[in-house]
């Protein structure tokens, strides 16, 4: 079995071979607008999967950080994909832990197709509980659950579940703040 390496996104040149990946292997379509939104503004939160030797991505997970509801930060998984030849081989179970230790602390959310066994499987194993089913949520009129990785406060956190976090800024800029990822709620 290929060495995997894991790297963050650099730029631009990325761009191709991530939305070739995307496009593959998810049913959700994205225009180049969707993945700069992500790309630029969190471009940390962005491993990629490439076997050693290659610079052909073969997983992916792209990730933000935003407000909800004005009150708390909490991280989204926006898109997770890989190539069906390196399926069960831990890819796609170590591009979401990558990204879970990176948002950890504000909490995480996602959406996936309700009838993605696969995919509820891999989250479900990694903690994650189904919160909400979302009819017809993607074009494709298909019903999405949204998911949630309940995240115990640290030891050290006063009662209240929003004390002390801060948003984790992937740029010295001003970052952006938005809570309409979630479509419904």
């Amino acid at each position: 079995m290929a060495e995997i390496v894991y790297r963050q996104y650099i730029g631009e040149s990325d761009l191709p071979h991530i939305m070739s990946l995307v496009q593959t292997e998810l049913s959700e379509p994205y225009v180049i607008y969707t993945y700069r939104y992500f790309l630029h503004q969190w471009s940390l939160w962005t491993p990629q999967a490439i076997p050693a030797g290659s610079s052909v991505p073969i997983g992916v997970i792209v990730c933000k950080q935003s407000m909800h509801k004005h009150v708390a930060n909490r991280g989204y998984i926006a898109m997770l994909s890989v190539n069906k030849n390196w399926r069960k081989r831990g890819v796609a179970s170590t591009l979401v832990q990558r990204s879970i230790e990176v948002m950890k602390q504000h909490g995480v959310v996602l959406e996936t197709e309700y009838d993605n066994v696969a995919a509820l499987a891999l989250y479900e194993s990694l903690g994650f509980i189904r919160e909400k089913r979302l009819y017809r949520f993607y074009l494709n009129g298909k019903d999405a659950f949204r998911l949630v990785l309940p995240i115990p406060p640290e030891e050290d956190q006063d009662a209240s579940p929003y004390h002390s976090r801060q948003p984790i800024k992937s740029s010295p800029f001003a970052y952006v703040i938005d809570d309409d990822d979630d479509h419904s709620d």
